[in-house]
């Protein structure tokens, strides 16, 4: 259809996983599964650190934060792929699709930031841990993740306005499971030229500069663990990082993946995998990484069933 000459689009079909029918029901099982972990290990997550005394410091505040993150992150994925499994038509409102958009960058935007922050603020606690209480005081804490969220906010905002200001002509039918950047822009009859530039900025300061800061933050973690004398003080020093080093090399291994590939390699099936990965497996996962590989979480866990027992 040439530009010009169509009609104003008013909503997307979703292709969603999978187009064979013996595998919706399966796969809307799985899913569903994996949703529901995922709400109940974020929110029981964040009601732990909330009702716990000895998990409000810094660090914990933070990963309530992540948790948060994750449990939004899924809820605006999610709902809408487990319709898809079972609706015969599965159309999506430009306006949703637009909405859905801006929420999960702003998700993705603050998890990336903010595992930067969670870094800074374990190369404070190891490095100049003399001064922690007062570099990360509870001010400092709310500034850092107010500014996250703003820059999240922000950047979301100008992503999503790039793309709908798009026409769309060609097709109205989304090669994918969600309203992403890029099954969008291949609809579009217009100039994305601008699109891809403002991408590739967005890259660069969210998953280039935070994955530097990480890694200039673990250099310094790293050489003030080997100067401690004792393998225990060493064990311990390191096994408070352990849980984010997890979730650091999950994440932005995927982004990273995803952003350094050759274009020439894209595949939308490839890109259908990885976003599965970091909009509902790694928001199932990190809530687990964090709770199996700390003991303070285990330990107030523990509490929490043991309470509970002692009351019934």
């Amino acid at each position: 259809m040439e530009e010009g000459n169509h009609s104003v689009v008013t909503e997307f079909i979703l292709s969603g996983l999978t187009d064979r029918p013996e595998l919706q029901v399966p796969m809307f099982l799985l899913f569903l599964l994996i949703y529901v972990t995922t709400l109940i290990c974020n929110g029981g997550m964040i009601l732990l650190i909330t009702i716990d005394p000895q998990l409000h410091t810094p660090m914990y505040f933070f990963l309530r934060t992540l948790s948060f993150c994750d449990f939004c992150c899924s809820t605006v994925i999610a709902p809408k792929m487990l319709q898809t499994f079972l609706a015969e038509r599965k159309s999506i409102p430009y306006i949703a699709c637009a909405v859905q958009m801006y929420c999960f960058l702003v998700c993705i935007d603050i998890e990336c930031l903010l595992l930067a922050v969670m870094a800074y603020d374990r190369y404070v606690a190891i490095c100049n841990p003399l001064f922690y209480t007062v570099t990360m005081s509870k001010h400092r804490c709310n500034l850092l993740v107010g500014g996250v969220c703003s820059v999240g906010l922000v950047d979301a905002l100008i992503l999503t306005c790039c793309t709908f200001r798009l026409s769309f002509c060609r097709s109205n039918i989304i090669r994918h499971f969600f309203c992403g950047i890029a099954p969008l822009l291949p609809l579009s009859c217009s100039d994305t030229h601008i699109n891809e530039i403002v991408m590739f900025a967005s890259t660069c300061y969210t998953v280039v500069i935070t994955s530097v800061i990480i890694l200039l933050s673990y250099v310094c973690i790293i050489s003030a663990i080997l100067r401690i004398r004792s393998a225990e003080g060493r064990r311990k020093a390191f096994s408070t990082c352990s849980s984010h080093l997890t979730a650091v090399g999950v994440f932005h291994g995927t982004l990273i993946f995803m952003t350094l590939r050759p274009t020439s390699s894209y595949s939308m099936d490839t890109d259908k995998i990885a976003s599965l990965f970091y909009t509902l497996m790694i928001p199932m996962l990190n809530p687990l990484i964090y709770s199996l590989r700390n003991r303070e979480v285990k330990d107030a866990v523990m509490k929490v069933v043991n309470k509970h027992l002692r009351n019934s």
